[in-house]
């Protein structure tokens, strides 16, 4: 078999074989495949695409090049959530401890950040103590006894994905339905999930900019899913404004803490009671998502999702007094600063991408990898879209540890829009199941 006839063979829009699609990941995750020619190859698929057998025999060879977890020992359906990404995004911190809360073992691996704010363990390490390295034998221990444990990636889990990211980031093949459906879709098969729930976030902080993107993606990942024995579904939520209000580590996790007590955004706790009663369904809870979700609410209201939360905290080392008292434990910003609102109106536009650029200035994300978090960094939106402001008013509380400077005030002013009239975002565009 030769790589070269592999191009031609996808440039001519013929379809690759799995045992084809397998070899030609096997020899580049060796590196006997030079780069140029996968990007040859990554360019022929961006192109002329790939079918369903296709994605999903390139998912499974991905799965294959690496590592993977077996959570077997763990009793129960292993149903793992995967965002898109977006601004905001704090769901992990309250699905984990809710979903747990009905019976279903939540066994997460996260990673950190890079960009506008921490990844969920990054999160996670604003809580004082906190331990996020745990072998896997004690990893399979907690979720037995507690339902739930969220560690740090590790092994070497999709080398080949890892090798064709980063190709595809430099060789504009980034923006590729079936590469980038089959690099989540292996992450989360390797990691071990029986059942997955996909976030597919759309609008202006968001990767697809489009609904009508954000479905092709969400439709084809449920597709591999299903195609590999793995219960799927996916929700298309909106990311054209930040979910919720806080932006930043530390002010996530209180926001996260006030969602499990009833009380934190509206569209926060929306989100979460929406792929909560996915991955409570899909793990055997109810016969619909309807009496899913109806059991979800009622350990919002009655303190049983609050209370696995501080025992998960607990059992990997953190405070859990934070739950009861996060301004107390959690790290405080030494500077702050408002910004306000310099007409009256309605919010109509918060331009998410840059609001979280405003947050990564101050300390709250990463630029490089080797850049270092402020926990107490990043800020909270007071108005979101449709909301009433007068002039004066608070539109955002900035945080930092470093002096607040007005480059990071001007992009705040400058992307949120003040108008006579304002039209809510829908939060939930699509279900895809």
């Amino acid at each position: 078999m030769r790589m070269i006839d592999l191009i031609e063979k996808k440039q001519h829009n013929e379809s690759l074989t799995e045992s084809e699609i397998k070899w030609m990941i096997e020899h580049y995750t060796a590196d006997d495949i030079p780069d140029y020619q996968m990007s040859a190859m990554a360019m022929a698929i961006y192109f002329n695409g790939m079918n369903n057998e296709e994605r999903s025999a390139l998912t499974m060879a991905m799965v294959e090049s690496g590592d993977q977890i077996d959570l077997s020992p763990i009793e129960g359906v292993k149903v793992d959530k995967h965002s898109t990404g977006g601004v905001g995004d704090t769901t992990t911190l309250v699905l984990a401890p809710l979903v747990a809360s009905v019976g279903i073992p939540v066994a997460k691996m996260s990673g950190r950040g890079l960009g506008h704010t921490g990844g969920t363990i990054d999160k996670l390490e604003a809580v004082p103590g906190f331990n996020v390295e745990v072998t896997q034998e004690k990893f399979v221990d907690l979720v037995n006894k507690n339902k739930v444990a969220v560690v740090g990636q590790s092994g070497n889990l999709t080398p080949a994905d890892k090798k064709m990211y980063a190709l595809r980031d430099v060789t504009g093949t980034v923006e590729s339905i079936p590469l980038i459906a089959s690099s989540i879709m292996s992450k989360k098969i390797a990691a071990g999930a029986d059942a997955i729930v996909l976030d597919v976030k759309t609008g202006a902080g968001a990767f697809m900019k489009s609904v009508e993107q954000a479905k092709e993606l969400a439709e084809t990942m449920v597709n591999i899913g299903e195609a590999v024995e793995r219960n799927t579904m996916a929700v298309i939520s909106d990311m054209s404004q930040p979910l919720g209000n806080a932006i930043g580590n530390s002010l996530e996790v209180k926001e996260a803490i006030d969602t499990l007590k009833g009380h934190g955004p509206e569209d926060l706790t929306e989100l979460c009671l929406v792929l909560g009663s996915q991955m409570a369904y899909l793990g055997g809870v109810g016969s619909s998502l309807d009496e899913a979700r109806a059991k979800l609410e009622e350990n919002l209201q009655n303190g049983k999702a609050l209370d696995v939360f501080k025992t998960f905290i607990a059992a990997q080392g953190g405070d859990a007094s934070v739950a009861d008292n996060p301004d107390d434990v959690l790290p405080k910003a030494e500077y702050t600063k408002e910004v306000t609102a310099e007409t009256s109106g309605k919010v109509s536009e918060i331009v998410a991408d840059q609001i979280g650029i405003s947050a990564m200035m101050l300390g709250a994300g990463r630029e490089t990898k080797e850049s270092q978090l402020d926990l107490a960094a990043g800020l909270y939106i007071h108005k979101k879209i449709g909301d009433k402001v007068e002039k004066g008013e608070a539109l955002v509380t900035l945080y930092s540890n470093k002096e607040i400077t007005q480059d990071v005030v001007d992009k705040i002013i400058n992307n949120i829009k003040i108008s006579d009239e304002a039209t809510t975002p829908t939060l939930i565009h699509q279900i895809v199941q």
